[in-house]
Order: C-alpha cells, then sequence, then structure tokens
C-alpha cells in the first residue's frame, strides 16, 4: 500500500453537507500534515478557493474521503475509474449499502487507515456500450446496475438477450435490470433478484414484471459478454446507469455490458462484515443467544 500523503474529498451535493462537518474533517488531517484535495463543488462548501478538476484528484491521492450516501459514492466510483485509489466511504445518509462507515466513527477508523491498519476490497465494475448499427453511441462505467425499461402508460418493452453471442432468451417486461454483485441489494432486490456476496465473480440479470413468469433473475459468470438489442418499435425506451445517468435506445440498438477492465477499491470499516450489514439494512433477525436474553432465556 502506498504510503499516504495527499488525500482528497468529494462531498454529497443536493442537498448539501453541514460545513462544519467538512470543516473539522479539513482541519484535522492538515493538523497532521496530510494534503487535501478537494474539486470546487466539494471546496465551496467551506469557502475555500484552492481546487482541483475532479478527474485529477484519484491520480494525485493516495486516498479518497467520500462523505455522502451511496449516490454519492457512486458518482466518485465513475470519476475514480480506473485508477487503484482506496475509497473510505462515511455515511452521512440513512441506508447506506456501500457506505459503511458512520460519521461517529470516522475519526477513529482514519487513525487506523492513516496508519496502514486497514483492508480493501474490490467492487467490480461494469462497461456498458450503446451500440447504433456498427457505431458506438455512449459508453459508462456502473458500479450498481443498468436498467432498461420504458415509461408511459404502456410500458411492456421486447427485448432479446445474447450471452457471449449465444442467444439467451428475448424479454417482454417493463424492463430488465443488469447488476454486479454490489447492485444486487439495489433495484435487482426489489424486481426479485437474489442477493449476491460481492466477492462472488458474477452478473446479475433482472427482469422487471415480465409477461411470461417462468423468466426469473439468472446469474451468469463475470466474465460474460451480454447483448440487449431492443425489438420493441416506436416508443422510447431509457437506459439509466447507476440511478445517475440516462440516455434513450432505439429500435435496433444493442447495449453491449461486461466486466470493466478495473474494479473500484473500498476501505472496509474495522469490526463490520456485509453480513452485519445486510442484517442492520434489512432488518434481519438477530442471532438466537439475543433473542434467547431477551426472553430471560
Amino acid at each position: 500500500m502506498k504510503p499516504i500523503k495527499n488525500i482528497g474529498i468529494f462531498c454529497k451535493q443536493k442537498p448539501a453537507i453541514s460545513k462544519e462537518v467538512l470543516s473539522e474533517l479539513t482541519r484535522w488531517l492538515r493538523a497532521k500534515n496530510y494534503a487535501v484535495l478537494m474539486d470546487a463543488n466539494t471546496a465551496a462548501i467551506v469557502g475555500e478557493t484552492s481546487t482541483c478538476d475532479k478527474e485529477d484528484i484519484p491520480q494525485r491521492c493516495q486516498l479518497i474521503i467520500v462523505l455522502g450516501g451511496d449516490g454519492t459514492l457512486l458518482s466518485v466510483a465513475r470519476v475514480t475509474y480506473p485508477s487503484d485509489v482506496p475509497i473510505l466511504p462515511v455515511n452521512l445518509g440513512s441506508l447506506g449499502f456501500l457506505t459503511e462507515v458512520s460519521l461517529s466513527a470516522l475519526y477513529g477508523t482514519l487513525e487506523k487507515v492513516l496508519q496502514g491498519d486497514y483492508a480493501v476490497e474490490s467492487r467490480m465494475l461494469l462497461q456498458a456500450t450503446l451500440m447504433r448499427g456498427p457505431e458506438p453511441v455512449s459508453a459508462y462505467h456502473v458500479l450498481n446496475d443498468i436498467v432498461i425499461n420504458k415509461g408511459g402508460p404502456a410500458r411492456i418493452v421486447n427485448l432479446e438477450v445474447l450471452v457471449d453471442d449465444q442467444y439467451m432468451t428475448s424479454y417482454r417486461a417493463d424492463g430488465l435490470i443488469i447488476s454486479t454483485p454490489t447492485g444486487s441489494t439495489a433495484y435487482s432486490l426489489s424486481a426479485g433478484g437474489p442477493i449476491i456476496h460481492p466477492s462472488i465473480s458474477s452478473l446479475l440479470l433482472s427482469p422487471i414484471c415480465p409477461f411470461t413468469l417462468t423468466n426469473r433473475p439468472i446469474v451468469i459468470p463475470d466474465q460474460s459478454r451480454i447483448k440487449v438489442k431492443l425489438l420493441t418499435q416506436g416508443e422510447a425506451v431509457h437506459i439509466t446507469l447507476d440511478g445517475q445517468q440516462g440516455c434513450e435506445m432505439l429500435a435496433g440498438d444493442v447495449l453491449e455490458v461486461r466486466k470493466a477492465d478495473a474494479p473500484v477499491k473500498l476501505v472496509q470499516a474495522p469490526g463490520k462484515n456485509y453480513y452485519q450489514t445486510l442484517r442492520q439494512k434489512l432488518n434481519w433477525g438477530r442471532p438466537a443467544d439475543d433473542q434467547k436474553s431477551d426472553q430471560g432465556g
């Protein structure tokens, strides 16, 4: 692991985080002789004028701190690709499957991280390219999921899916979700998809309200290359990426999806694990010993 000298900070913008939270953090880091780099939007929260282009920050830092929620982290993941700088996500929101570190635990966690006492978890990204004939129209990197769906009263969309150039199936559904294991706890979960541990090398396809009930979510190897062709004619169909970016898909367009060349690296919160996060966020049952103690057992 590289020695930490420069630390980048990205903050939630809408609504902006508390000025006091960012001011205290920057003072604390600078008192320990770390250089702090912020983009213009983050620096504006505390009235600083010395800023960096956000695309340059990952190249100049050995650690990035994200103050916000999962949405903020998703946007920062796109900025950092394909650098290998570790990201420490701090949860200022309510749900936070990805942002495990609470604000109250921030400084204790940072002390350990700055001493080199931390582990890094690699999270897969997807590379999505929209093809219109032989030409690419747009390309994206995605940490959670890609959603293809259609607005308006008539919501059925017709899609043809190939995996590694082999025909898999055709969907008549409200839409289709293609997600990473990280994204399996996002929209895919609401659509009836399984939860996949982020260490498992796989991709997940989940149809949204399929017309044929035998069309079920399917897990495929992460080395697979997926092609989704839009068969629906004359209707506006939308592709949404990580819930933040989007583009229009026309009849005959093909969305090509594969595993990106580099992962995102997240600093693991000390003392936490994935199953603990699931229990907390999904309100799963407690261990039997805890239940017995409540009953006087």
